[in-house]
């Protein structure tokens, strides 16, 4: 890479077909993300690169992959040339949709493929053959056993959210899908951080990778103001819609961490007369696509999701994040406060913290480096005082990479 930072997007030496893309998005100035990663994917290099959603990393891997596609061959029939993988739904249509926008004015074809939807229509859009296919690893897999794809033409493979693809039991079916395409291709791997098991998974799949990283600090908490409740376990709900009626909050995105605490506080919430809508992997595709629909349209004021269904959520104009539960990965903590305060916005994130997540709110503000805010409600105390905040302002230590277990074969998870 050239010493020289880019810091319009006419320095990298797009098309002028992308360029003009852009304008038409009304993307002005390049992320940092993009700055860095732009130069490496054009220049044919591998990428391995830690982002988190809102940094802008989806253009940034795929300008200069269709930039590289107009000038290949052209794609055959049942062939692709470009594969991206995504760990949900959700985050497929979301991508999807960025490389239908920026191709607009190029002579190339994209589909999308994922479970929870009916696999014919996927099957013929791939007959004439596809530059980019953004997919989930399950319906991937499921397409190619029915011989409706052909990886003979594949030049480049992305993998997004590398860190969600591992957490949901993905490994075996993205080793199988490494097993199918050529070795000889450039890959793009983008995590939320560098965990463990994502450094395994590079070892396995980049080659002398440009590694980037992007403080997640900057991007999410100057942006969001934070605090949290002590309260007890058996009185979240209770609190919660206290809080809703005492303050009139209107549109809230609040995360659980499990499927039935989704629809258990959902239903409370309903029977408390608050519109109230799920979104969660037990959930069919439609009916995820209806309860974002219904929320981004004001229908209902609150979305109960979990961080698998809320991955790769874009949502416009979010002004309170609500953490009902920790997160399992003190990493999701800075994902979820990440969907507010976006944009040049200011965005609110409250956490309900028990005596029981007193270990998760440590390793939480000793990620952020801050003494997150206490508020106590008058009726609201918990019986079991949390102990009080002591920052630790020391790294977190990295771990040692395991060595890349063998290839097992386990069932791809519904609807994937």
């Amino acid at each position: 890479m050239s010493d020289k930072i880019s810091e319009k997007f006419t320095d990298f030496g797009l098309s002028p077909a992308l360029l003009r893309a852009i304008k038409v998005q009304k993307y002005e100035d390049p992320s940092p993300v993009q700055i860095q990663t732009i130069p490496a994917v054009m220049s044919g290099q591998d990428v391995l690169a830690a982002a988190q959603t809102g940094t802008g990393k989806t253009a940034a891997y795929t300008l200069p992959i269709l930039d590289r596609l107009t000038r290949g061959n052209e794609v055959r029939s049942n062939h692709v040339r470009a594969l991206i993988l995504t760990p949900t739904r959700e985050l497929a249509a979301q991508v999807y949709d960025s490389v239908v926008n920026y191709s607009r004015f190029l002579p190339l074809r994209s589909t999308v493929v994922y479970g929870g939807v009916k696999i014919n229509p996927q099957m013929i859009r791939l007959t004439r053959g596809v530059d980019i296919l953004v997919a989930t690893p399950g319906r991937l897999l499921d397409l190619y056993r029915q011989n409706a794809i052909n990886f003979q033409q594949l030049e480049i493979l992305i993998l997004d959210e590398a860190d969600r693809m591992l957490n949901l039991g993905f490994l075996s079916e993205v080793r199988e899908i490494k097993a199918l395409i050529p070795q000889k291709r450039q890959t793009l791997m983008f995590t939320a951080t560098f965990s463990e098991d994502v450094r395994a998974l590079a070892e396995e799949f980049v080659s002398q990778a440009v590694e980037i990283t992007i403080d997640p600090e900057v991007i999410t908490l100057d942006a969001v103001k934070q605090w949290i409740y002590p309260v007890d376990k058996m009185r979240k709900t209770a609190l919660f819609i206290h809080l809703i009626q005492e303050n009139h909050w209107e549109k809230i995105l609040v995360f659980t961490k499990t499927k039935n605490g989704a629809d258990h506080l959902a239903r409370k919430l309903m029977k408390a007369g608050i519109s109230t809508a799920t979104i969660h992997g037990n959930k069919s595709q439609g009916a995820r696509t209806r309860a974002l629909d219904e929320f981004k349209s004001d229908k209902v004021s609150i979305l109960v999701a979990t961080d698998l269904a809320a991955r790769g959520l874009d949502i416009d104009q979010l002004p309170l994040v609500v953490n009902f539960d920790l997160p399992h990965l003190k990493e999701d903590y800075i994902h979820r406060i990440g969907r507010t305060g976006r944009a040049g916005a200011t965005g609110e994130a409250l956490s309900f913290v028990c005596f029981d997540d007193f270990e998760k709110l440590a390793d939480i503000e000793r990620l952020t480096k801050q003494v997150l805010d206490r508020r106590t409600v008058e009726g609201f105390e918990p019986e079991k005082e949390l102990p009080p905040s002591r920052l630790d302002l020391r790294p977190f230590k990295p771990k040692k990479p395991k060595k890349p277990k063998k290839k097992k074969q386990i069932e791809s998870l519904t609807g994937n």
